[in-house]
């Protein structure tokens, strides 16, 4: 009986540890702070962090409350900074003006509601706005719980930057009022793109000149100096927070000559200092917004995800995309609670991090810490601060977004295709909502592989070879060059470019020196687009470039029939990966098309050629003798 119950207690022991390891792991998983923290480097980055914080927070002024960003710092992955998005904003402001009208209301301004000193009715149009972040954050969630975050291969780039263009181009028509100074009734719905612009030409002689002027004014100076602070950066350490400038400069002004009522100007007002009690928002109002939260979770998640992939590839990193999911809804839930509106993580705003030098997560906490110290103290000193000024500010930071029609040039020469989904989802975009527009591309481009797969004549794996190489590089020399040879056998889209580079860099990093086969070859993952050939364990280490050998990795792309934007940014991709190993990368059988769309989709930094007609001349040009004894060969049906 001792001995039994010894052996219970050891047992009940062991799961207690696997418990307690499993708990720790998915804590760590889901909160990456509490990996990132306890090794921060406090001597190399706290300055650069400090002063990137101090700049973001400077800008972060003219904009928003950041406190809604705590929730994304302390569960989100990447290096995008989190606030108000001007276009979840601007779908925010569709529902609070379908149900709590700025005309026609029953509350008056002096019906003070006892919250920051805040009238009734813009209680309940706050009130709104929560509602829709609170429930945008909850679908959020949802889809991290349903693991939807693993069907983001769905969201294309072309229509990704089709989308937040569009939805750019809604954003700066909804400041063009304030711009020209202008009073017009809020237009939304269908096609209420084009039915601002008419109201707008039809009042043409309403514009107020005043405004008009110091917009013009503001967009110029503002884009001037900006483009001056990315140009000599590098030079710099601490860029002109020309936003901060500009409205201390323009409020003292419109302050001081009283141009309220001199001249008829429209300013910012009343803004209440602190934040009001945390509360339940209304929760009788979210059936109601619906639409719009969807909206907010979709278009919020995917403008976010564009920039975290980007800054994954920029500091060499990956990003989860269903962890991306939880840490924006969190970032929306608990924030709705202080009557916050939805947020996102913005281009201005992690552009601005960029260029400051900001080493990790730690500078945006110092921007939230700086922005609650303004919002307690400073904030009412922006009363007098023109909306014309404001609205420029706007414009200008969704210039990033703006300049996305560059793209389209790209589009054009690499896949027509992908050009004409861009600018039907940019017109469905404008024509209707950014969500409307989200989905029209994804069902398109969906449609268009669909009838387009069917023209590959090699969709299965059938008699495909892998072959590797080893050559002595001199004669009586230890040195070898290693070479492997992977044969692309079917459409590289983006339905398989992700998985099709996941399965590459396996193959890559596998221990080329090594002769021993796997013992089970099921447990190695296959791509359908390329034929495994490799030998050594199926988990082997990481190929690491040494003096004693070096790896040439030739593609045989004869079987890509078609590909597009996607599929060529991802060969790009695999080019730099390997470079960076040093590796060298060889891509033969190419058709002319696909070495066009990659000439025009990045820049090849090559001494040497590395496109070439066949299997056999890319070997010859690595330059390994054509006398070569063949190391392994295997073949797969």
């Amino acid at each position: 009986m001792a001995g039994a119950e010894r052996r219970r207690s050891t047992v009940w022991g062991k799961i207690r540890a696997v418990r307690c390891e499993d708990v720790k792991e998915w804590c760590v998983r889901r909160l990456p702070i509490l990996e990132w923290v306890p090794i921060y480097d406090w001597k190399e980055n706290l300055v650069p962090d400090a002063v990137s914080g101090m700049m973001l927070a400077i800008q972060q002024v003219t904009q928003d409350e950041q406190t809604r960003g705590a929730g994304y710092l302390a569960s989100g992955q990447s290096q995008p900074t989190p606030g108000t998005f001007a276009l979840t904003s601007l779908i925010s402001a569709n529902a609070v003006e379908r149900l709590v009208p700025s005309t026609g209301t029953n509350f008056t301004a002096n019906n003070n509601s006892g919250v920051l000193g805040l009238s009734e009715f813009e209680m309940q149009r706050i009130g709104v706005a929560a509602a829709v972040s609170f429930l945008g954050g909850i679908i959020q969630v949802a889809m991290f719980t349903l693991h939807l975050g693993h069907a983001t291969f769905l969201l294309t780039e072309p229509v990704i930057s089709a989308m937040t263009t569009g939805a750019a181009t809604h954003v700066v028509t909804s400041q063009v009022k304030y711009l020209l100074g202008m009073k017009m009734p809020y237009i939304s719905g269908p096609l209420g793109f084009f039915h601002i612009y008419a109201y707008i030409f039809e009042n043409i002689r309403s514009v107020q000149l005043e405004a008009l002027l110091l917009s013009l004014l503001s967009i110029v100076v503002l884009v001037l100096v900006k483009e001056l602070n990315e140009k000599f950066q590098r030079n710099i350490k601490i860029v002109l927070p020309i936003d901060l400038v500009l409205i201390i400069a323009t409020s003292t002004a419109c302050c001081y000559a009283d141009m309220e009522y001199v001249y008829g100007l429209e300013v910012v007002g009343h803004i209440p200092q602190g934040l009001p009690p945390p509360k339940l928002p209304a929760m009788n109002v979210l059936s109601e917004v619906v639409t719009e939260a969807f909206g907010v979770a979709l278009v919020g998640y995917v403008a976010s995800l564009a920039l975290a992939q980007s800054s994954a590839k920029r500091f060499k990193y990956t990003v989860d995309d269903n962890q991306e999911f939880l840490a924006h809804g969190l970032s929306n839930v608990i924030p709705s609670f202080f009557f916050c509106i939805p947020s996102a993580a913005a281009m201005g705003r992690t552009a601005l991090l960029y260029s400051t030098g900001a080493r990790t997560q730690v500078a945006c906490l110092i921007s939230c810490a700086l922005v609650l110290v303004v919002i307690y103290t400073i904030g009412a000193m922006l009363y007098w601060l023109p909306m014309c000024v404001l609205a420029s500010i706007i414009v200008v930071g969704l210039k990033g977004m703006l300049m996305q029609f560059r793209d389209l040039k790209k589009y054009w020469n690499v896949d027509k295709i992908d050009w004409s989904i861009w600018v039907t989802t940019y017109m469905f975009t404008i024509c209707f909502a950014a969500n409307v527009g989200l989905l029209y591309g994804v069902v398109c481009t969906i449609v268009i592989v669909i009838f387009r797969f069917p023209r590959a004549k090699t969709l299965n794996l059938k008699n495909m070879k892998e072959v590797e190489y080893k050559y002595k590089t001199e004669e009586n020399c230890e040195s070898l060059k290693q070479v492997k040879i992977v044969t692309v056998s079917n459409p590289l889209v983006f339905l398989n470019a992700r998985k099709f580079h996941a399965d590459l860099m396996k193959i890559i990093q596998k221990d080329g020196t090594s002769s021993q086969a796997c013992e089970d070859v099921n447990k190695c993952e296959q791509n359908t687009l390329l034929c495994s050939f490799s030998n050594g364990s199926c988990h082997g280490e990481s190929l690491q470039p040494c003096q004693s050998e070096q790896c040439v990795l030739i593609l045989d792309c004869s079987g890509l029939n078609f590909f597009d934007y996607t599929g060529v940014s991802m060969l790009l991709q695999i080019y730099m990966d390997c470079k960076n190993r040093h590796i060298e990368v060889l891509l033969a059988c190419c058709k002319a098309s696909l070495i066009k769309a990659m000439q025009y989709g990045g820049n090849l930094e090559s001494e040497n050629p590395i496109f070439f007609e066949s299997v056999s001349s890319a070997i010859d040009a690595s330059q390994i003798p054509r006398k070569y004894s063949k190391f392994s060969e295997q073949s797969e049906v």
